[in-house]
């Protein structure tokens, strides 16, 4: 079994997220490594999550984090292959790093495609992946909306954080030539029990049979 695109899984936070997502065979698994976020896990808790999982690689997910306190926190993990951050600042003086790079970007209003369109050959060129997302209420997708995805597709990786779900996702895939999705774990319901609702129906829409 495999999944008609790249997907990118942020937020995880616990292990029924983890194994169904990597059973699902998710390419990458995102953890967020700041103590200030509700979703962050410890070096003890990524090491006990991950150890039940193969076949995928590992984003650190910062959201504010300075990249000498980024690179001093991934000291305390072992395992992570990319690093992502929301501060365009950040993504030069990570460059050399040796991680794989992913700005995360939020569209919040309409003058935002442009903005992002003009950043995204710099990303291209730098072969830094774009996580693409949208705030409440320009987190639409029409015609306009395609057309700009498909042009930021044109100049560097982009992974569609918004505007999908299971019976839109394959006309989404085809009309802008993205590199794939991100989507966002969660909280359990409790130790154990997780509702997965519309990450699982995304996810299943993507399956490719064997």
């Amino acid at each position: 079994m495999a999944l008609k695109t790249f997907v990118k899984i942020s937020n995880v936070n616990n292990l029924s997220d983890a194994r169904y997502c990597a059973g699902m065979y998710v390419n990458l698994m995102g953890f967020c490594l700041e103590e200030s976020s509700e979703y962050f896990v410890s070096p003890v808790e990524f090491k006990e999550i991950t150890g039940w999982l193969s076949g995928l690689q590992y984003v650190a997910e910062f959201n504010l984090s300075h990249p000498d306190q980024i690179l001093e926190t991934l000291r305390e993990y072992e395992g992570f292959k990319w690093i992502q951050v929301r501060e365009k600042h950040h993504l030069q003086m990570l460059e050399n790093s040796g991680y794989g790079l992913i700005y995360s970007y939020t569209i919040k209003k309409a003058a935002d495609w442009e903005d992002m369109l003009a950043f995204s050959k710099s990303l291209g060129e730098h072969e830094i992946i774009l996580n693409l997302e949208a705030d409440t209420g320009v987190d639409t997708i029409g015609e306009k909306e395609v057309e700009m995805i498909a042009q930021l597709a044109t100049n560097c990786e982009v992974l569609l954080g918004f505007g999908f779900d299971a019976t839109n996702i394959d006309s989404l895939l085809e009309a802008t030539d993205i590199k794939g999705i991100s989507m966002k774990g969660g909280h359990e319901i409790r130790p154990g029990i997780k509702d997965f609702d519309e990450l699982a129906d995304i996810l299943e829409a993507l399956e490719v049979e064997d």
